[in-house]
């Protein structure tokens, strides 16, 4: 249903629920467990998460839907439900590493919302992505709405939210819900380079980045404190120094070569 590797700082979490990666209870509890078990290691900067499948993650598992539904307590069910996918998403959102979705197809309803909980998003041109569920006489519960208007404007979120309007991952792009668009047959490679090229950076500094855009987001606080706050931590962190010490020698090098290159 979900697996999980580690190399070379990146852990990837390939999703594996046949035929589209629909989210079930148990899905949800095994994302869980994958995460618990990622908690406990440090060798991992970047989390990865893809589709072993066609689709990327078609949202609801609409058989459990109808079965709660239907259940004489149908409401207090479903509403558990999608609580639980929330604090999923609220989790995944606020890990202090870099959380990037590479959406190889189809990522609906909260296919897309798992998409957005990620720092980061990578999208085949040729996927399909949208919140539909107005269609079905409900909303985008599990973060949807306070996620999509967050990252792209109240204008994107009310075309996308009250149209059930359906994109394709170059349009996803071109709106700001995904960061980058590319052929499919060039996803793969793509997603890991990104990957790769995020896991090389500090991880104290990724995660203090994290905390500061984070703030922009509350009501009522700016994140300047957080920035003075976590430029001060990272200062006294011995591979920012390292990585300092490098920048500023080697810059102190290159402006004495040119220097030197000035004189008669």
């Amino acid at each position: 249903m979900i697996s999980v590797t580690v190399a070379a700082r990146i852990a990837t979490l390939s999703l594996d629920r046949a035929p589209v990666n629909a989210i079930s209870g148990d899905w949800l509890e095994q994302f869980h467990t994958h995460l618990d078990a990622l908690a406990r290691r440090t060798d991992w900067h970047v989390l990865h998460i893809r589709s072993a499948l066609k689709v990327f993650c078609a949202g609801a598992d609409l058989a459990q839907i109808r079965e709660r539904i239907d259940a004489a307590d149908g409401p207090d069910r479903m509403l558990a439900y999608v609580a639980g996918i929330q604090r999923l998403y609220a989790r995944l959102e606020s890990l202090p590493q870099v959380t990037l979705a590479e959406i190889n197809g189809a990522a609906m309803g909260g296919g897309l919302e798992l998409a957005l909980a990620c720092d980061l998003r990578i999208v085949a041109n040729e996927a399909k992505v949208g919140l539909p569920e107005v269609r079905l006489g409900l909303l985008p519960g599990a973060g949807g709405t306070q996620r999509l208007s967050r990252l792209c404007g109240r204008a994107v979120a009310t075309r996308l939210i009250l149209t059930a309007e359906i994109l394709d991952g170059a349009a996803a792009a071109g709106l700001g819900i995904a960061h980058w668009a590319v052929p499919r047959r060039e996803l793969p490679a793509r997603a890991a380079a990104t990957a790769e090229r995020v896991a090389e950076l500090p991880p104290s500094a990724l995660a203090a980045a994290k905390i500061c855009m984070a703030a922009s987001a509350e009501p009522g606080r700016g994140g300047y404190f957080d920035e003075l706050e976590h430029t001060r931590r990272l200062l006294t962190d011995p591979e920012t120094r390292r990585r300092v010490e490098a920048f500023l020698a080697g810059t102190l090098e290159q402006t004495t070569t040119l220097h030197q290159g000035d004189g008669p």
